[in-house]
């Protein structure tokens, strides 16, 4: 365990993501994770497991990407963070992706898009249902996957020039 101030250890893991170094940022990252979980800060502790669980996918380890940020959900669910809940989603749904276990990616992503929608996260929302989308489209679900990206083009609160005119043909479809 370190002795380090897991504040510190935050500012460096972000440091080491920014130049892109990320397995060391991962590293910085869990060590902030334990430090604040020595000082129960178990909000904190599951906010930098996420942030490893990014730099992890980053790098190219998804397996990791997914023990980091699994169950961190639950975490922000029992402290009624629902944004912080739907993004650790989002991270696990992520990691599930890249190790292509696309249907629990999809439930995933599912899920936080219901709690973006939650707490009015338009932008968030569409993130993460174009990400299902695109699952579904990779995996041949081709009328699901229309749907899911009329959902996350209605979902966007600001969409550019190229998402209005998607948004307009999407509708001649439903």
């Amino acid at each position: 365990m370190t002795t380090a101030d897991p504040a510190q250890l935050e500012a460096q893991g972000k440091q080491a993501f920014e130049h892109k170094n990320f397995i060391q940022a991962a590293d910085f990252f869990q060590q902030a994770a334990q430090s604040y979980t020595a000082g129960r800060a178990g909000l904190q502790a599951a906010e930098m497991m996420n942030n490893a669980s990014v730099a992890l996918l980053q790098a190219g380890k998804a397996e990791e990407a997914l023990k980091a940020a699994w169950n961190t959900d639950e975490i922000f669910a029992n402290a009624n963070d629902t944004k912080r809940q739907a993004m650790a989603l989002g991270n696990q749904a992520a990691a599930l992706e890249a190790l292509s276990r696309y249907d629990e990616a999809i439930q995933k992503y599912e899920q936080s898009a219901e709690l973006f929608a939650q707490i009015n996260e338009g932008d968030l929302r569409a993130m993460v249902m174009k990400s299902a989308a695109a699952i579904k489209l990779k995996t041949g679900k081709i009328t699901d996957s229309a749907f899911k990206m009329m959902g996350s083009l209605d979902a966007k609160d600001n969409p550019n020039f190229f998402e209005r005119i998607l948004r307009f043909f999407m509708r001649f479809i439903k």
